[in-house]
């Protein structure tokens, strides 16, 4: 009997950045290429002992959106090197914004709040919301902005964290500079394009189980870089029954009172 065929490997989750080497005049030249619709912040470190380089390593940049930066010129040779890139400007500063619901339903029900400790204990996540919803529920801007980044090409999902980096998503970004994560969308569940200009209240995509998940939900995030470094930060929403009050360890928002 023929060997079974091995099942193939998942793809990995798309970068944000990439970088690139070119040789010129007698020295090589680091490259950092943006490649999704909104800014990030790199920086470039040797694995090794660090060449000679102007600027010397590690070398830091901020790249705008689709375009690339020189970082270093080094002295020929290729030791080993790391691009490390973090979404946003670090910069940024997040305005007090109401946040509208992001789901079409009339319905609230959380399962993870801030400081979860399932998922949203570490800086990107601790003010994050899982809001639990049927697959297919389509999930809608919460605020204005362009769409920076998507992920859509991923098809399962479950508890183990290996699933972690593997959830279709929408990173929107905002004029302040703060993005909206949408994450754990549907296969085929992504509705708009890397660049759009979305409106509060568009749809986006529709809701799914992908990546690191134990149950249909729609992970939400309102995010910031505060330089090379990812951190959730809170917000306030409006939901189906009035204003929504979040806090701390988990606890479920309601309805403000009068």
């Amino acid at each position: 009997m023929a060997p079974a065929a091995a099942a193939a490997s998942p793809p990995a989750p798309a970068p944000l950045a990439r970088l690139e080497l070119i040789d010129h005049d007698g020295a090589t030249g680091a490259w950092a290429e943006n490649l999704v619709s909104g800014p990030v912040e790199v920086i470039l470190r040797a694995q090794a002992d660090a060449p000679p380089a102007q600027p010397a390593l590690p070398a830091r940049a901020t790249v705008p959106p689709r375009s690339r930066v020189l970082l270093t010129r080094m002295a020929h040779g290729r030791l080993p090197l790391h691009l490390e890139v973090i979404p946003g400007h670090p910069g940024a500063r997040p305005r007090d914004v109401e946040y509208a619901w992001p789901l079409a339903t009339r319905t609230l029900r959380v399962t993870q709040g801030w400081g979860g400790a399932s998922s949203h204990a570490d800086a990107e996540n601790r003010h994050a919301v899982d809001f639990a919803v049927p697959e297919d529920t389509p999930v809608l801007a919460a605020r204005d902005g362009v769409v920076m980044q998507v992920e859509a090409r991923f098809s399962s999902g479950g508890p183990r964290p290996g699933d972690a980096d593997r959830a279709n998503f929408v990173r929107i970004l905002h004029d302040d500079g703060s993005m909206a994560l949408y994450a754990h969308l549907a296969p085929d569940g992504v509705r708009v394009r890397q660049g759009d200009r979305v409106r509060r209240g568009q749809h986006l995509g529709d809701s799914g189980n992908t990546g690191r998940s134990g149950g249909p939900h729609l992970h939400f995030v309102v995010q910031a870089n505060r330089g090379l470094r990812l951190v959730s930060i809170p917000f306030r929403m409006f939901g189906p029954a009035g204003i929504l009050r979040f806090s701390d360890a988990g606890a479920e928002p309601g309805p403000a009172r009068p």
